[in-house]
């Protein structure tokens, strides 16, 4: 439950029906003074280079080359040409004060075949990266995977075969070794609900596969398994002390009023498994952080996840782990209905969505890291935040993307609020530093703090990243 006293500082609630301006703050809203601020990228959206210095192939590089799998036709071979220009994309986020970047290895610029020979090439260019990023004064956080699984591991069954966890142990155990002296912060897995539904059930995202439900379960299972492999292998590898976490999709039932049946129907709503896809909280974070599959979610999948909940895979899984990352842009209103059940309320008519069609929800950035925080006893850092805007260079050189800076603000202070509620959150990372490959959609989607020319390559520093910048160095107080 909240805090027997609120904040003193409470956010206007924007009721289904209406998308009203924010009063006016009569106090400055300050975040924690270590409060950790941050942008992230992934390797196959952003680094380009796909077919040189021994990279092999990923799953993504198989599935833009399937015909209309991705918008346009585009693929990630060149992406932002990261690979060749990461000096100049490090000094544009050191000229705006970033704390921290999160970046994604390649696992096959590094592994090739996913296991075995390690790639000394594609080893020197993230050696590179993290000096430059050091260099600047910036903390590099280092996801190991995000989505780009080697073509030859997919060969060999992929995540439905036991022995992926091993695989993924082997290759955290080469990065963290190589690495490790300068890397402290370290991701596992990004989003497992996204790659599992969207790429093993809906085959909307690579590797493109629509299995049965009992499948994807077991993909789903074994890339858990993978997840407390990668953490055992990097602490055993790491040569200095270091922190570990996973970033799950943080989904985020959020409250119509405050009143504590509502808020207890959002909790639930919050921390509920609907069979019908991935997309949920407490299977993948409750095996991670509390050694058990949710009751629930167990009763709801029925037959299909017989033999899933078994004690010495539940202890591959249960890690110690030092926090919790969630993906948040997005999410739902509910109110109490019978018995207390959340009852999802439509938004009205015209409520605002980004150009991905998601519905801005600011009380989204509020309640799932609250909630969260509540049954995981874990810090959290807001991993990834962000929209879709229609951005481009106007006709004085600059991109205006006010959206993004009104959306933002509007996140921002509701993640203000949770930590003001009790909820121990501890950094946020802006998705992304640079427009770049937007998966299945093709460079149709736009989320960067920096516009990319995709023909010349121009970076363009966008007025959100200037703005973003005063967020940073006033620690939110300009907000």
């Amino acid at each position: 439950m909240l805090p027997s006293s609120l904040p003193a500082i409470v956010p206007v609630r924007h009721d289904p029906a209406s998308f009203r301006t924010a009063e006016i703050r009569i106090v400055m809203t300050v975040f924690p003074a270590d409060f950790l601020w941050g942008a992230a990228a992934a390797a196959y959206q952003i680094e380009g280079a796909a077919f040189e210095g021994g990279r092999g192939r990923s799953v993504w590089d198989d599935f833009c080359d399937r015909p209309d799998a991705v918008k346009h036709g585009h693929t990630g071979a060149v992406a932002c040409d990261h690979l060749h220009r990461f000096a100049d994309d490090v000094a544009i986020m050191r000229e705006l004060g970033l704390h921290a970047y999160r970046l994604s290895i390649s696992w096959p610029r590094v592994l090739p075949d996913g296991v075995g020979a390690a790639n000394e090439t594609g080893l020197d260019f993230y050696d590179r990266l993290v000096d430059a990023l050091l260099a600047a004064g910036i903390s590099p956080w280092v996801t190991l995977f995000h989505w780009d699984m080697p073509s030859a591991l997919f060969q060999r069954g992929g995540w439905l075969n036991r022995d992926s966890a091993a695989w993924m142990g082997e290759y955290a155990e080469l990065v963290a070794r190589r690495l490790g002296d300068r890397v402290a912060d370290w991701i596992t897995l990004n989003e497992p609900q996204v790659y599992i539904d969207l790429g093993h059930r809906t085959g909307t995202h690579a590797p493109g596969l629509t299995l049965s439900r009992r499948e994807q379960l077991i993909a789903g299972h074994h890339t858990m398994r993978a997840h407390g492999h990668a953490v055992r292998a990097i602490r055993a590898a790491s040569p200095q002390p270091c922190r570990i976490g996973c970033t799950a999709v943080g989904m985020a039932a959020c409250p119509v009023d405050e009143d504590p049946a509502t808020i207890e129907a959002a909790r639930r709503g919050t921390n509920l498994v609907d069979p019908g896809n991935h997309f949920s909280n407490p299977w993948w974070l409750d095996p991670i952080c509390l050694g058990r599959y949710p009751e629930q979610g167990l009763e709801a999948f029925g037959a299909d996840a017989d033999g899933l909940a078994n004690d010495a895979d539940l202890a591959e899984m249960h890690q110690p782990i030092d926090f919790i990352g969630l993906n948040i842009y997005q999410g739902r209103m509910v109110r109490a209905g019978v018995d207390g059940e959340p009852e999802t309320v439509p938004f009205g008519v015209g409520h605002p969505i980004t150009t991905f069609d998601w519905p801005v929800v600011p009380e989204a950035l509020r309640w799932g890291p609250y909630f969260a925080h509540e049954r995981y006893r874990l810090p959290v850092y807001i991993t990834e935040n962000g929209l879709a805007s229609m951005d481009w260079v106007a006709r004085d050189g600059r991109v205006h993307d006010a959206n993004r800076i009104d959306f933002t603000a509007r996140y921002l202070d509701e993640l203000h609020t949770a930590i003001a509620d009790g909820a121990d959150i501890r950094g946020y990372f802006h998705w992304s530093i640079l427009d770049n490959f937007e998966w299945a959609e093709g460079y149709t989607k736009r989320f960067g703090l920096v516009h990319v020319d995709y023909d010349t390559q121009k970076r363009t520093i966008k007025d959100s990243a200037r703005w973003y910048a005063e967020v940073i160095r006033s620690n939110g107080g300009c907000l």
